[in-house]
C-alpha cells in the first residue's frame, strides 16, 4: 500500500478519536446502566477488524477510492467533535443514564439520534475503502450494523424510560444512526 494511504488512514483514525480522548467525563455515576449493550461494542469491533483481514499491505487503492476514504473520514472526524461536544459530560462507553441527564436534540443530533454511531460508521466506510476486499469490507458493514443496532436499541430504551414521551416524539422524527433512513 503506498506510504499516502497509510497516512490518510493515520491522520483519519487520530482525528477521529483525539475527541474521545479530551473530554471530560460524568463525576456523577450512571444510575441506570445497560451491560448488554456492551455486546453491540465487542460485535462493532469485530466488524473493524474484518477490515483489517485482507492482505491490506498489498493493496494499491486507486483514486476514488482514496477520494472517499478522504471525505468519510472528513464525515466521520467532523461527526465525532460536534456530538462529543454536543453530549458534554454525559458521553460514556456504556449505555446509562445519570440522574442529571439531559436529551441532547441540537447539533448533530436534529439530525440524527445517535450521531457518534454516524460517525463510527463513516470511518469504517473509510478505512474500508482503502484497505479492505470488497467481500470483508461487505461483511464489515453487515456485523457493524449489527452491533450498531444493538447499542441503538439499548439506549433507545434507556431514553425513553427517563424522557418518555419527549423522546417517542424525538424517535418517531429522526432517524437512529443512518441520516433520511428512519
Amino acid at each position: 500500500m503506498p506510504a499516502y494511504a497509510y497516512a490518510i488512514l493515520v491522520a483519519g483514525w487520530l482525528l477521529w478519536m483525539t475527541p474521545f480522548a479530551l473530554i471530560k467525563r460524568s463525576r456523577n455515576p450512571a444510575k441506570h446502566i445497560d451491560r448488554r449493550a456492551r455486546w453491540g461494542v465487542v460485535i462493532v469491533a469485530i466488524g473493524y477488524s474484518l477490515l483489517w483481514q485482507g492482505k491490506f499491505w498489498l493493496r494499491h487503492p486507486q483514486s476514488w477510492q482514496i477520494i472517499f476514504a478522504i471525505v468519510f473520514f472528513a464525515l466521520g472526524i467532523l461527526l465525532s467533535w460536534t456530538s462529543t461536544r454536543a453530549l458534554g459530560r454525559q458521553w460514556r462507553i456504556d449505555a446509562g443514564l445519570s440522574s442529571d441527564h439531559e436529551l441532547i436534540m441540537a447539533g448533530p443530533y436534529r439530525f440524527v439520534r445517535h450521531p457518534i454511531y454516524t460517525s463510527m460508521l463513516c470511518v469504517l466506510l473509510a478505512t474500508g475503502f482503502v484497505v479492505a476486499p470488497l467481500p470483508l469490507f461487505l461483511l464489515a458493514i453487515v456485523v457493524f450494523v449489527f452491533g450498531t443496532e444493538i447499542r441503538v436499541r439499548i439506549e433507545d430504551k434507556l431514553l425513553a424510560s427517563q424522557f418518555g414521551e419527549t423522546f417517542h416524539q424525538y424517535q418517531q422524527n429522526v432517524p437512529a444512526y443512518i441520516p433520511f433512513l428512519k
